[in-house]
C-alpha cells in the first residue's frame, strides 16, 4: 500500500507577535506595494514612478492649505473610527456609522436654520452639539435595543438605518433648499455665521483636529482602564462568560451603542459647524464604511488608528493629485490605491499565521 504523504506545508496560527515585528511586516508590505505600483505605472502610462510618488506627497503636503485639509480629513475619519471601535470590540458589527454621522449633521443643520437668529452663538453651538449627539445616540440605540431584546442581526439593521438617514436628509434638504428648486441648501448663515465654530489657532480646521485628538486619548483610556471598557472586552470574548461573572450583556450592548452613536453625532456636528457649514446627503463622505477598515487594521487600538487613518487619507489625497497633475483618469489612481491597500490588508495574514513546511523524513 502507498503511504499517504503529508502536505508540503500547512498554515499554523502564530503566537502574538511583538508590536514592532507586526509593524515591521506592515512596513515591508507597503514597500513591496510601492515597488509593484512603480512597475504598473511604468508599464501602463510610461510616467516616471518616482515623479508619481513625489506628486502623491505633494497632494498631501504641497502647501500649508493642503496639509491642513489632510489633517482635517484624517481627524474626521479618525473620530468615526473611534465611534465604531467600542462596538467592534464587543463583536457588535456597527456598519451604521455613515447614517449616524449624517443624522448628526441633520440635527446640527436644523438647529442652525431654525434657531440661528433666535439664540446667542455660544448657546446655539451648545444646542447644536447636544442635538447632534442625541440624534446619533438614538440612531445607534434603536438597533442596539433590538439586538439586546430580540437578538436581531445588527449588521443588516445598522446598514438599513444608513438609507433611512440619507432619505431623511434628502427630505429636509428639499424643504430648506436655497434658492427654491436648486435641490441644495448652500452655505447656512453665511452672512451671520450663526452656528459656526470660531477659528482657533492658525486654521479653521484646528479646533476640529484638537477636539478629535483629545477624544482619541479619552477613548484609549476608556477602553483600556475603565470598568466599562473591561465589560466591553468580556462581552466581546464570550457572552456566556460575561453573564457568568454577573455582567448584564443587554445593558452593555445598549450603553456601548449609545456611546458609539453619540460620537458619530459629534462628528456630524463638527462637519456642519466646524468645516462645511451646509448639509448634503453625501456629507459623511463614506467615512462610516472606511472607518471599519481603519479600526480593523489598527486592531481596535485608538492610538494605532491615527496611523491607519493617516495612511488612507494620504493615499486618497495623493490619488486625486495624480489624476490632476498627469491628466490620468481617477481609475488609474484608484488602481494604485487598491494595490497598496491589498498589500496592507494581505500582510495581516502573515502577522497572524505562518507557513509550516513538511520536514524531510529519513526512510528506514
Amino acid at each position: 500500500m502507498n503511504k499517504q504523504r503529508d502536505p508540503l506545508f500547512h498554515i499554523v496560527k502564530r503566537a502574538a507577535l511583538p508590536w514592532y515585528k507586526a509593524w515591521g511586516i506592515r512596513a515591508a508590505a507597503i514597500v513591496l506595494a510601492l515597488i509593484l505600483c512603480a512597475l504598473i505605472t511604468t508599464l501602463i502610462t510610461g510616467e516616471d514612478p518616482i515623479q508619481v510618488y513625489v506628486t502623491i506627497f505633494e497632494g498631501g503636503f504641497g502647501t500649508a492649505r493642503r496639509a491642513w485639509i489632510l489633517f482635517h480629513n484624517l481627524a474626521m475619519l479618525l473620530i468615526v473610527a473611534l465611534a465604531v471601535t467600542p462596538a467592534f470590540r464587543m463583536r457588535f458589527w456597527n456598519i451604521g456609522g455613515e447614517g449616524q454621522v449624517l443624522i448628526g449633521c441633520l440635527a446640527s443643520a436644523a438647529c442652525m436654520i431654525t434657531l440661528g437668529d433666535k439664540l446667542p452663538n455660544g448657546v446655539l453651538l451648545a444646542v447644536m452639539a447636544l442635538a447632534s449627539i442625541l440624534a446619533g445616540a438614538v440612531w445607534a440605540g434603536i438597533p442596539a435595543i433590538f439586538k439586546a431584546r430580540w437578538n436581531t442581526n445588527e449588521t443588516l439593521f445598522t446598514l438599513m438605518m444608513n438609507y433611512v438617514a440619507t432619505q431623511l436628509a434628502a427630505f429636509f434638504i428639499i424643504i430648506w433648499e436655497v434658492p427654491k428648486g436648486s435641490g441644495t441648501i448652500g452655505i447656512i448663515n453665511q452672512s451671520t455665521m450663526a452656528g459656526w465654530l470660531p477659528q482657533v489657532g492658525p486654521s479653521k480646521y484646528f479646533l476640529n483636529i484638537l477636539i478629535v485628538a483629545v477624544l482619541t486619548v479619552l477613548m484609549y483610556l476608556y477602553l483600556n482602564y475603565t470598568k466599562h471598557g473591561y465589560e466591553i472586552a468580556v462581552v466581546g470574548e464570550s457572552e456566556r462568560t460575561a453573564r457568568y461573572v454577573g455582567i448584564k450583556v443587554g445593558r452593555v450592548i445598549i450603553r456601548t451603542l449609545l456611546l458609539s452613536g453619540a460620537i458619530c453625532g459629534l462628528a456630524g456636528f463638527l462637519l456642519v459647524s466646524g468645516s462645511d457649514h451646509t448639509l448634503t446627503t453625501s456629507l459623511a463622505g463614506g467615512r462610516g464604511f472606511t472607518a471599519v477598515m481603519v479600526s480593523w487594521l489598527a486592531k481596535f487600538n485608538p492610538l494605532f488608528m491615527i496611523f491607519t487613518s493617516f495612511l488612507l487619507v494620504f493615499l486618497a489625497r495623493g490619488a486625486a493629485e495624480i489624476s490632476t497633475s498627469f491628466g490620468l483618469n481617477q481609475s488609474f489612481s484608484d488602481i494604485l490605491t487598491g494595490v497598496i491597500l491589498f498589500f496592507i490588508i494581505g500582510c495581516e495574514f502573515f502577522i497572524n499565521y505562518k507557513l509550516s513546511f513538511r520536514s524531510a523524513k529519513k526512510e528506514g
